[in-house]
């Protein structure tokens, strides 16, 4: 007589472990905007935000006190009207994510250069 302890199942109840393939930081990235790109118009308005907000008055902040060239000014220009172009140009979600993640890390540098 079997019961509900010890019922023979048809299927094989070896426990395999699944095969994980080492995935690289680019791909887990790619993997991340992929899974975003319901929320594009989301991440355009974050990356508009931040931009205008945080990002655009730095070269003001750097130039003024810190006696930083205008080069800051063109690199804020440029990814400001970069994120704009992606953003209402009908870019993808890879592009403008790409863009903007760009963008802080080159602000991040620009402030660690001239504040260090």
């Amino acid at each position: 007589m079997e019961t509900a302890i010890n019922v023979k199942s048809p299927w094989n109840t070896a426990v395999n472990p699944p095969k994980y393939k080492k995935s690289s930081i680019y791909e887990r990235w790619l993997a991340l905007e992929d899974s975003q790109a319901e929320n594009k118009t989301m991440w355009y308005l974050i990356s508009m935000v931040a931009q205008g907000v945080f990002f655009l008055p730095i070269p003001a902040y750097l130039i003024y006190y810190y006696n930083a060239s205008s080069l800051v000014l063109i690199i804020t220009m440029v990814f400001f009207f970069a994120n704009i172009i992606a953003g209402m140009g009908g870019y993808g979600i890879r592009v403008l994510m790409s863009i903007f993640a760009f963008s802080v890390f080159a602000h991040v540098l620009m402030l660690a250069f001239y504040l260090l």
